[in-house]
């Protein structure tokens, strides 16, 4: 249920929540402070991404490995080492993988501050500092609500209540974004080959059942819907997403494989993509 807050902070974020933009961003700030989520700096991020979607340069989030940066062939293909990365992906990948450090950010960041919680982060330009701050403010508030919870009622009590389903949103998070945009058959892009709309349609609609895709309001299965039209609310979304499959044809991408067994495929068979190549698809071994 929470990670169903979380997607209606992110309609926030996208402006669909409601007409107004100060609505939009006071609700935003204050549900996604609540999960412990800067807001605009997540906003701010979050909308580069879908302007880049797709590139191999530029898109903020997911943005494919070379071989270069490719582990020990033998931890790459071990199905224990395997497991245990998507264990660590699932479980620490939100917070701090993506938040703090940008773990799987493009290589342009490499050696800058990349961080969601600093004003002066390279994800940022300084216009954005105050928004920043603003977030923080929020993300610490939350924060210390928590630990007087914790004084109030007890550590065991709030990781029932408010820890454990905290791990849960998260998860949900990096498992529902990770198998949007990382398959075999999803291309990337670099150079003048990468376009907004060839990035927009290099996502995948993926269904977790009806009734996680109603809790989820519906931002798996018609993500594709939602990166052609990021303003359209998650209600309009189904709908049009029937309309976009016949206007598509054979470019509108769905995959039906069961969620464990296509993030197993994506995590064993996407290692990485063609350091030269400007149209690439993810490769298995170096």
């Amino acid at each position: 249920m929470l990670t169903g807050v979380w997607v209606i902070a992110h309609e926030c974020g996208h402006q669909s929540f409601s007409p107004y933009e100060s609505v939009n961003n006071f609700f935003g700030w204050l549900l996604h402070s609540a999960l412990l989520v800067p807001y605009h700096s997540w906003r701010i991020s979050h909308g580069k991404h879908h302007n880049n979607t797709g590139s191999c340069e530029n898109d903020e989030v997911f943005a494919p490995p070379i071989k270069e940066e490719l582990m020990d062939e033998i931890l790459l293909h071990s199905p224990l080492a395997n497991l245990v990365q998507i264990i660590i992906m699932l479980t620490i990948g939100w917070m701090p993988g993506y938040l703090l450090l940008n773990a799987t950010g493009p290589r342009k960041y490499k050696g800058l501050s990349n961080s969601h919680f600093n004003p002066n982060s390279a994800l940022f330009s300084p216009k954005d500092r105050l928004d920043i701050i603003w977030s923080d403010i929020g993300f610490f508030v939350a924060l210390a609500c928590v630990v007087y919870a914790c004084v109030q009622f007890g550590f065991q009590t709030v990781g029932k209540y408010y820890l454990l389903p905290y791990m849960v949103v998260n998860y949900h998070l990096v498992l529902i974004t990770y198998l949007q945009h990382t398959d075999v058959f999803i291309p990337h892009f670099r150079g003048s080959e990468w376009t907004w709309f060839r990035g927009a349609l290099c996502t995948v609609d993926r269904s977790f059942g009806w009734l996680l895709d109603h809790t989820f309001h519906h931002i798996s299965d018609t993500h594709v819907c939602h990166h052609i039209f990021s303003k359209m609310p998650f209600y309009h979304a189904q709908e049009a997403s029937e309309h976009i499959r016949k206007a598509l044809g054979d470019y509108y991408l769905k995959d039906d494989t069961p969620i464990w067994k296509a993030l197993w495929r994506s995590y064993t068979l996407c290692k990485y993509v063609d350091s030269e190549e400007t149209t690439v698809f993810y490769k298995q071994r170096a």
